[in-house]
């Protein structure tokens, strides 16, 4: 079992910034990848950000230029700096831990509680 805890979301105005955390109870090494996804009401769930062990980062389009999602391997942690944030970046931010394949060929993965982050105009 991996614990996953979020925090740094709120209310912001429009144009405003929030960074958000993610601390997983497991060492950097023994995580494959870790993510930011995003749930808007009435929407699926969908992707934003995406960082591997070796650094690699993969940000959506719709985000890219605004946010940045980032690693401190020492305190387990994965960060989303997000910057101009407009109403249509609010939802519910979830973070999740990958911690590699298993042998049926699904993902071992964790996730979050989730935060809330809401732009007001």
């Amino acid at each position: 079992q991996v614990q996953v805890v979020e925090s740094g979301g709120g209310l912001v105005q429009s144009g405003g910034s929030l960074r958000l955390s993610c601390a997983a109870s497991r060492r950097a090494f023994e995580i494959n990848a870790m993510a930011w996804y995003r749930q808007a009401p009435g929407k699926q769930r969908e992707l934003v950000a995406s960082i591997t062990s070796g650094g690699n980062t993969n940000v959506v389009d719709s985000v890219k230029g605004r946010f940045t999602i980032s690693r401190d391997d020492a305190k387990n942690t994965v960060y989303l700096q997000m910057n101009s944030l407009k109403p249509e970046d609010t939802a519910v931010y979830y973070c999740n831990v990958d911690l590699g394949l298993l042998p049926d060929g699904s993902y071992l993965e964790f996730w979050g509680q989730g935060t809330q982050v809401t732009v007001s105009l």
